[in-house]
């Protein structure tokens, strides 16, 4: 598949509020479509993998909302309107009601939605 629409995106993570959607959209490339209301924090739901934090690259754009996001340097501020990269090393945490799209390498995008998926388990 190369192209995708939200609606058409299998849910992969739901729960409290909280929506992603994941689809491949080929070569080695997934798209994600995430929801988080106000208040997520993903710091619980990647405890356990390398320095507790998401260890998967992304590339998008925030379409709602505003995030922060930890890193070991520090944080940074995502809002609506932004397109972002984070690099491997990253704890989202929703400020807002917030929604966006992103591009991140399949296999390990697998990994950590495996493991945020056996944390809740």
């Amino acid at each position: 598949m190369t192209a995708t629409t939200r609606t058409e995106t299998p849910i992969a993570i739901e729960g409290n509020g909280v929506e992603l959607r994941t689809q491949e959209v080929g070569g080695d490339m997934s798209v994600a479509f995430a929801r988080f209301p106000k208040g997520t924090d993903m710091g619980p739901a990647v405890k356990g993998l390398p320095d507790d934090m998401c260890q998967c690259p992304h590339w998008g754009y925030v379409f709602k909302g505003r995030l922060k996001m930890r890193t070991k340097e520090g944080e940074e501020i995502y809002e609506a309107g932004q397109a972002f990269y984070w690099p491997p090393g990253h704890v989202p945490e929703a400020l807002e009601d917030c929604e966006y799209l992103d591009f991140s390498p399949t296999k390990e995008f697998t990994e950590v939605i495996d493991h945020i998926r056996a944390q809740a388990g």
